[in-house]
């Protein structure tokens, strides 16, 4: 598969089954965990269990306009894609992320052994009795879960635009003020 068949499948195929109920702090760096359960495609009928996190955080550097990194994704290791050419991928599809510094820190893969739905059943009630309100639950596959974690910190960072606007609009009011 290209990474364009990589994307498309990993459009169709990510189900965000609980997102994070807090949104990205505006200024300072946000730490986005996530539970990513995959079909195995080695252990049929079991299911693939990926911890890790994403930081987001403002580069070291000013970057331009719609220049995000991407550290930690593992895309040159499987589709020897550079990060400049991930970037200007999603900018021709009309994808674009604020320029930003995407850390992704994989803890653990371990195998859930029974089927994706137990899985999810389980790892839901599991945050739920924990209260856990910072940890995502995603639905992927496999083979493209880099993306899937992609569209899931996509999602975040819209749902936190609105809250972002309005932060840094009362911090511009205090500086005037």
């Amino acid at each position: 598969m290209d990474i364009q068949d990589y994307w498309e499948k990993a459009l169709k195929k990510t189900e965000i089954v609980r997102a994070r109920v807090s949104g990205l702090d505006t200024f300072a760096a946000t730490s986005l965990p996530y539970i990513l359960l995959s079909e195995s495609s080695v252990n049929i009928g079991d299911t693939v269990v990926r911890k890790g996190e994403v930081v987001v955080e403002k580069p070291a550097l000013i970057l331009p306009q719609a220049s995000p990194q991407f550290e930690g994704f593992d895309f040159k290791e499987k589709l020897n894609l550079r990060e400049d050419m991930l970037t200007n991928f999603l900018l021709v599809r009309g994808v674009a992320f604020p320029s930003l510094k995407y850390n992704n820190k994989t803890y653990s893969v371990d195998v859930f052994e029974g089927e994706l739905g137990k899985a999810v059943k389980s790892y839901l009630d599991k945050l739920q009795k924990e209260e856990d309100v910072h940890t995502g639950l995603i639905v992927a596959p496999e083979d493209c879960w880099q993306f899937s974690a992609l569209i899931f910190i996509g999602i975040q960072v819209i749902k936190s635009a609105e809250t972002d606007i309005r932060r840094m609009m009362n911090k511009l009011r205090e500086r005037n003020n």
